[in-house]
C-alpha cells in the first residue's frame, strides 16, 4: 500500500491503541461517522446539568457539581520513512461531585441522558454518605459565587483538528528527511494535539462552558559510530503549548539565540520545526567526539527550555498544598516547604527569586478561564524575594492556611475522574534589569551552559535532587569554548535557588511545557508550563554521569 492511501485510510478511523505517555482518557472506540461530530449546544448542557444538581439536592446533597465533558486526541507518530500508527479517540460523558452529610461523593456516566445523569447524581450522594460514616472532619469550602451562564475559549487562530492529516503527515515525514538528508541515523517524530469541551455546573450557580486546545510536537535523532558502537541522541527543543496549528508555522521574530558560539535556537509563540531538527542533526553529531566533563563546581547558565524542568520538579509539585500536608505522596512523595517550614521564614532562594503561579497567561498549557469546580483562574505569587508566600489551593484546602478563597487550580483529565488539586503554570520572574544571554555569560569565568531537559531523579520530599539536559557548552573567561557531554548537577532545592544569581530580562523570557505531568492514585494526566529567561546559578556541584563509582 502507498504511502498516500495509508493516510487517507487512517485519517477516517479512530483510533483504538492506548499510547504511552499519552492518556486515552478512558476512550473507547467509536465509529468513524461520530469522529469530530459536533458537540451539544450550550441550552442542551444545561438542561442535562441542571438534572444532574436537582436530583442530587433531592438525594440529600448540600452541594453538587456537573461536568459534561467532551475529549478528543489525535496523535500522529512516524519514523523514518514510514508512518507508524495514526490514532484519534473521542471520549463523552459526564462526572458529578457532591457533598452531602460533609462528605464528598462522586460518580459518573456515559450514558448522557436526563434519567442516566439523575441516576448518577443519586449514585454520587448515596457514596458520599456512606463515605461520611469513617470523615473524620467535615468538607470545608471556601465561599464562592455563582458566575451564571459564561464561556471561555482557547485564543488559537488554527484548529488542529481541521488540519486535513496529510498534511500533518507530510511535516512530520519532511522532518524526518531533513534528518536524514543531514546524516542521522536513526529520527521519529510525533505530533500530539488536544480538544477538552468542558461544560461546569454547580449549586452556586454558574454554568461555565469552555473550549480548551493543547498541540505538542517533537523529535528524537540518533546518530551512531559505526566503528565504535557509540550512539547519542537529542530531543527536539520544542514545547508544548496552549495554542492551535499556527503554532508550527515558524516566524522569524519569534526564534531565541543562545549564546555565540553555542549553536542553541529557542523558540517563542511559534515553532520551526525543521530548522530545529537541522540544528539538532549537526548537534547530535558533534555530541560524539565532544569532551566529557570534569566533575566538580561550576557556574551554570541554564536556558528556558531546560530550567523550566528544574522549576516544575523542585518549585511546582513541593508547593502543591495536598503534598504539604501530606494528602497526596504519590508520584515523588510530599513536600520539604511544610507550613512549619514556612513559619520559620526559612529562605527558599535568594532576593532575586521571585516566581508565580499564573492559570491566564494566553497561550500557556496551564490557561483557562475557569477551572474544574468552577472558580475563576487567576495569577498569584508563590515565592517573593526569595521568601515562600503562599500555595497552590482548591476550595477545600484554603482554610488550612487562613484563605477564603480557592486559587482555581482544580483539573480532572476526564469526565469519568474526579477533579483534585493540580499545578498550575509556575515560572521564574525574569530580571528588571536590560541583560542578554550574551552579557549574562560574558561575567562566568568557569561555567555550563545546559539548554534542553534530560533525565533526572528527586527525593520523596522534592529536595534533594539530579538534573541533566540535552547539549551542554563549556563557559571559559565569558566564552563558549567546546560541546561536553556527560554532564548533570546535584544540589538540595534549597540551596540551588539560594544560588541563584541573575537572570536575562524579560526579552529572552520563553516557556516550557509539561505535557503529561502524572499525580494522584489512580493516576491522572495535566498539562502545565513554565516560564523562565535564562538564568545564572552559581557554584553548583557537577558530576560525570559517564564515570563509576568505586
Amino acid at each position: 500500500m502507498k504511502r498516500r492511501d495509508f493516510v487517507g485510510l487512517t485519517g477516517l478511523a479512530a483510533g483504538t491503541l492506548w499510547l504511552p505517555g499519552f492518556p486515552s482518557y478512558g476512550g473507547t472506540p467509536i465509529e468513524p461517522a461520530r469522529l469530530l461530530e459536533p458537540g451539544l449546544d450550550p441550552a442542551q448542557k444545561k438542561r442535562l446539568a441542571d438534572a444532574a444538581l436537582n436530583a442530587a439536592k433531592t438525594a440529600g446533597a448540600s452541594y453538587a457539581d456537573v461536568r459534561i465533558g467532551r475529549y478528543l486526541n489525535q496523535s500522529i507518530f512516524t519514523r523514518e520513512k514510514q508512518v507508524q500508527n495514526i490514532a484519534s479517540t473521542e471520549s463523552y460523558g459526564v462526572g458529578i461531585r457532591v457533598i452531602a452529610n460533609g462528605t464528598w461523593g462522586f460518580a459518573s456516566t456515559n450514558n448522557v441522558t436526563e434519567a442516566g445523569i439523575a441516576k448518577a447524581a443519586q449514585l454520587a450522594v448515596q457514596i458520599a454518605k456512606a463515605n461520611s460514616k469513617v470523615q473524620k472532619e467535615k468538607v470545608q469550602l471556601a465561599p464562592q459565587k455563582g458566575y451564571g451562564e459564561v464561556s471561555w475559549k482557547a485564543p488559537i487562530q488554527q484548529n488542529a483538528f481541521d488540519v486535513p492529516i496529510k498534511d500533518k503527515v507530510d511535516l512530520l515525514l519532511g522532518v524526518n528527511a531533513k534528518a536524514l538528508e543531514l546524516g542521522v541515523s536513526f529520527i521519529n517524530s510525533v505530533l500530539f494535539q488536544v480538544n477538552e469541551q468542558k461544560y461546569f455546573a454547580s449549586t452556586d450557580g454558574s454554568y461555565i462552558d469552555q473550549d480548551i486546545h493543547r498541540i505538542y510536537p517533537t523529535f528524537g535523532v540518533t546518530a551512531i559510530d559505526r566503528a565504535s558502537g557509540k550512539f547519542r541522541s537529542r530531543q527536539a527543543m520544542s514545547s508544548p503549548v496552549g495554542m492551535g496549528y499556527e503554532y508550527l508555522t515558524p516566524k522569524a521574530a519569534d526564534k531565541m539565540a543562545g549564546p555565540a558560539g553555542s549553536d542553541i535556537i529557542g523558540y517563542r509563540n511559534s515553532y520551526d520545526m525543521l530548522e530545529d531538527v537541522a540544528l539538532a542533526a549537526k548537534q547530535v553529531k558533534q555530541k560524539l567526539t565532544c569532551k566529557s566533563v570534569t566533575p566538580g563546581k561550576y557556574d551554570l547558565v541554564l536556558d528556558p527550555h531546560h530550567l523550566g524542568l528544574t522549576i516544575h520538579e523542585s518549585v511546582g509539585h513541593p508547593l502543591e498544598l495536598d503534598r504539604v500536608l501530606g494528602y497526596e505522596a504519590n508520584f515523588a512523595g510530599t513536600s520539604f516547604a511544610t507550613l512549619e517550614w514556612k513559619a520559620k521564614g526559612l529562605p527558599y532562594g535568594s532576593k532575586v527569586v521571585n516566581i508565580v503561579a499564573d492559570k491566564t497567561q494566553p497561550g500557556t498549557l496551564g490557561a483557562v478561564g475557569y477551572d474544574d469546580e468552577g472558580v475563576q483562574t487567576r495569577r498569584w505569587d508563590l515565592i517573593k524575594d526569595g521568601r515562600l508566600v503562599d500555595y497552590e489551593k482548591i476550595r477545600d484546602q484554603a482554610h488550612v492556611v487562613g484563605q477564603d478563597h480557592s486559587d482555581g487550580c482544580c483539573y480532572s483529565q476526564s469526565w469519568q475522574d474526579v477533579q483534585f488539586q493540580r499545578m498550575p503554570n509556575v515560572s521564574l520572574q525574569p530580571g528588571k534589569q536590560k541583560l542578554s544571554v550574551d552579557e549574562l555569560v560574558s561575567k562566568v569565568d568557569k561555567g555550563i551552559y545546559i539548554a534542553g531537559n534530560g533525565s533526572f531523579s528527586i527525593d520523596q520530599q522534592r529536595f534533594n535532587f539530579q538534573f541533566g539536559g540535552q547539549v551542554f557548552y563549556a563557559i571559559e573567561k565569558g566564552k563558549i569554548t567546546e560541546m561536553l557531554e556527560d554532564v548533570a548537577y546535584q544540589a538540595n532545592t534549597q540551596e540551588f535557588w539560594n544560588s541563584c544569581v541573575v537572570s536575562c530580562d524579560e526579552s529572552d523570557f520563553r516557556y516550557f511545557g509539561a505535557f503529561n505531568d502524572g499525580k494522584g492514585q489512580p493516576s491522572q494526566s495535566s498539562a502545565v508550563s513554565h516560564g523562565s529567561s535564562t538564568t545564572r546559578f552559581n557554584g553548583v556541584n557537577v558530576i560525570n554521569t559517564a564515570r563509576k563509582i568505586g
